[in-house]
């Protein structure tokens, strides 16, 4: 299923493509590698608590959840009907979905020891201001990612997609060169490791 969310002003946030359910084999190699790396980065961190934010369906958050058990796995997306029946076929002991923008957390602060924005600060409208948030919230490391600019366009553009918008997908209102969201990163702690599968960044930051 594809979950597309959109904000209480109508604007495009979530999913409007089914990536980690892709038939295409080239988008399937894609994503193995995507889903490859951020893993590594993740459990590199031996979290017992992470919070995900912007968790979408919740495909990844709950993967996790299971993989770590029994840590404590908290994911936040918008105030969804069609995101709430995802998270409904989702469920975990130790994991909890909660509806609630990015922009404020209603977390203490170093709560968890891992914080993630996966495919997130593309779609938010301050992304200083959530990641700012996220380090507030993490006692340990934030990990990040994002589509990696101009790269990601050319790619849209080169599958037919998007063309009306120069292939910017529905809903990025951000766009990150690699050097841009490091650089992003580097304000709130200091980057520990990058990783760059195409068509992505991911930096992993100690807070």
């Amino acid at each position: 299923m594809t979950a597309v969310t959109r904000s209480a002003d109508g604007i495009v946030t979530g999913n409007t493509y089914d990536k980690y359910n892709a038939r295409n084999p080239v988008a399937r190699a894609l994503m193995r590698g995507f889903e490859r790396n951020l893993d590594d980065l993740l459990f590199s961190t031996a979290p017992e608590s992470v919070l995900d934010v912007g968790c979408g369906e919740g495909v990844l958050t709950h993967r996790w959840a299971t993989t770590l058990a029994p840590a404590r796995v908290v994911g936040i997306d918008l105030d969804d009907p069609l995101l709430a029946a995802e998270w409904a076929l989702r469920p975990a002991p130790n994991l909890t979905y909660v509806a609630q923008r990015a922009e404020r957390l209603p977390f203490a602060a170093r709560e968890f020891d891992l914080a993630c924005a996966i495919e997130v600060l593309e779609h938010v409208p301050d992304p200083e201001h959530t990641l700012a948030e996220m380090a507030r919230c993490a006692a340990r490391h934030v990990l990040v990612s994002v589509p990696r600019e101009p790269l990601w366009r050319g790619v849209n553009m080169a599958r037919g997609a998007y063309w009306g918008q120069l292939g910017n997908t529905p809903g990025h209102v951000n766009h990150f060169s690699k050097s841009a969201i490091v650089a992003l990163c580097a304000r709130h702690g200091e980057v520990i490791e990058t990783r760059s599968p195409f068509p992505w960044t991911m930096v992993l930051v100690r807070v």
